[in-house]
């Protein structure tokens, strides 16, 4: 399964500059697996050390946030877009 995965600008050293990519999975885990194999590095910066993604980043599949859905294991189907922003903080 394909996925086209929007990369923020801070993560796009992760992917060569590319603003957007593909990956393979049926969840968002197997998506963030696939992102990791392909971009080393950027699993890092998307999850924490327990393997949750972290508080200041913010997963949306077709325009809705994966914390409404299933989190991680939101499903993915083939042609779905899933786009990472990194939560802003204001003051």
């Amino acid at each position: 399964m394909g996925a086209r995965v929007r990369i923020p600008t801070p993560l796009r050293r992760f992917t060569g500059g590319a603003e957007e990519v593909s990956a393979d999975g049926v969840t968002i885990a197997a998506i963030v697996e696939n992102l990791e194999q392909h971009h080393p590095g950027l699993k890092e910066r998307l999850c924490d050390e327990a393997g949750k993604i972290r508080r200041f980043v913010n997963i949306f599949v077709n325009g809705d946030d994966i914390r409404f859905l299933n989190n991680l294991e939101t499903t993915i189907k083939d042609g779905d877009e899933v786009s990472i922003v990194p939560a802003i903080a204001g003051g």
